[in-house]
């Protein structure tokens, strides 16, 4: 095993000391690769690691040698396997695309891959993105490296396990719900979603096109941040991204007004997680920002409005999926049959679920009495959120309403599964960029009559900025982390 000191790493510190010669771009790649082999069979965090990694390493030892390194050459990331590397397989955790390989880089891989990153491989998660505990994968479902009962989270899980078991230095994921904050949370790292617009959707397998943004997972805000830079920017082969003349960054403060939704803040949040919250809210007062109670009339349905946006757009990105052009291909009786053959046997339930509601809110007799409806009421948030940050400048919540659940637990009740996300999905249905630090800790499972000790589980608290305000949830992120 290394002696390189994985779990104090952060990207910085990294590039210094391949700068300085203390270990190599190899040695660092070959001591994830060693905890990955020790880790990966039992958390099953990556689906697939590259075989090329190492060559990956030794092309950006190269880059030190002859002085063009940058910050992130050299650093060994792992990549959520819905974002298409070329020749590598990529898979979105799904049957249906199971032997894929991508012909293409995400415009995301292009950026890093430029700036010499190395890809150590493709983590797993929750089918298309479809959940927020990674139990939907195809492949088998990951657990939580503070406790292995319970889940990651999802649906990036796989991405934040690898982040907090030292099996990568940061990480890539997709968040469409949450899905790269509340696995976050779970796993005790930092997830990270920027301005709708901010970051290539270009190579990313599409869930709903209109929420779906690449965000970065790290161990602290600074590496997040890092990570951030290097992808963002406006895309030709994306045409949601925002054009830079666009970009009008709010100002960073250096005391923060933040807005506490306590209309939003009631029934169904976990007792810890609420204590653990009002004790966060305490800690960003001695820090000197101010605390304001805001009221955000109608967040109260943001997460059954997301249900309605989102099916619908799946629908119409997974029926793309039809055995013809790539992945896995069944025979039917004809054509038609091909089709249904190939579905039913390649999407998994949630999937299936996702397109069957999707195709129901878009279909001719419910268009105007769901779809429509809820595009409407999708407007009206943002036009609240747009108020509330004329008085405040970020917006605090809880992550998620509960510590990681078991693994099992909630796979019978859908209902409560979405409920996992009612936090986290207003950002994505307004645009706004958001950030999930971790909080504290909660102990579960603890037995005093036999003295059992119970496991701590870790917690997090989200905060919103205005469009373009990543900025803000940086510096708010690294004070309350206590970043220098």
């Amino acid at each position: 095993m290394s002696n390189i000191d994985l779990k104090s790493l952060t990207i910085r510190k990294a590039h210094e000391d391949m700068k300085a010669g203390v270990f190599s771009a190899r040695e660092l790649t070959q001591a994830y690769l060693d905890v990955i082999a020790e880790k990966n069979p039992n958390l099953n965090a990556y689906l697939f690691i590259f075989e090329d990694a190492l060559k990956q390493a030794d092309e950006a030892d190269k880059r030190f040698k002859d002085g063009t390194a940058e910050l992130l050459t050299g650093i060994p990331m792992a990549i959520k396997n819905n974002i298409c590397i070329k020749d590598k397989p990529t898979t979105a955790a799904s049957k249906i695309l199971e032997n894929y390989r991508a012909v293409y880089d995400a415009t995301v891989i292009e950026k890093l891959r430029k700036a010499g990153v190395v890809f150590l491989g493709g983590t797993n998660m929750d089918e298309f993105g479809h959940g927020a505990s990674t139990e939907n994968s195809a492949f088998g479902v990951t657990k939580n490296p503070h406790d292995n009962t319970r889940v990651a989270g999802g649906s990036s899980g796989g991405s934040t396990t690898a982040v907090s078991a030292n099996c990568c230095l940061a990480a890539l994921g997709t968040d469409t719900g949450g899905s790269s904050r509340q696995p976050a949370s779970f796993c005790g790292v930092v997830g990270f979603k920027p301005t709708y617009g901010r970051v290539s959707r270009y190579g990313a397998i599409a869930m709903g096109s209109s929420l779906d943004q690449v965000g970065s997972i790290a161990k602290n805000v600074e590496d997040a941040e890092i990570v951030y830079n290097q992808i963002k920017g406006d895309d030709n082969m994306d045409s949601t991204t925002i054009p830079e003349s666009l970009i009008k960054e709010p100002k960073v403060k250096e005391k923060i007004v933040v807005g506490i939704p306590r209309n939003f803040l009631k029934e169904g949040i976990d007792e810890d997680v609420m204590k653990n919250f009002e004790e966060s809210v305490e800690k960003l007062k001695l820090l000197g920002h101010t605390i304001k109670e805001i009221n955000l009339p109608n967040i109260d349905y943001a997460l059954a409005t997301y249900y309605i946006i989102m099916p619908a757009e799946v629908s119409t990105n997974l029926s793309r999926f039809d055995g013809v052009r790539f992945g896995l291909h069944k025979e039917g009786e004809n054509l038609l049959g091909d089709y249904m053959k190939t579905r039913a046997e390649g999407f998994g339930p949630e999937a299936r679920r996702r397109i069957i509601l999707g195709t129901y809110v878009l279909s001719a007799g419910y268009y105007d009495a769901y779809y429509n409806k809820a595009t409407a009421l999708r407007e009206v948030m943002k036009k609240d959120f747009a108020k509330v940050f004329e008085e405040v400048d970020v917006i605090l919540t809880p992550t998620s309403p509960t510590p990681a659940f078991k693994i099992g637990e909630k796979s019978n009740d859908p209902v409560q599964m979405y409920l996992a996300d009612i936090f986290t999905v207003s950002a994505n249905m307004t645009g706004v960029p958001a950030i999930s630090i971790p909080s504290g800790f909660t102990e579960r499972d603890s037995n005093p009559v036999d003295g059992q000790k119970g496991k701590q589980l870790p917690l997090g608290i989200q905060f919103m900025a205005p469009w373009m305000g990543e900025n803000i949830l940086f510096k708010i992120g690294k004070d309350f982390l206590g970043e220098d």
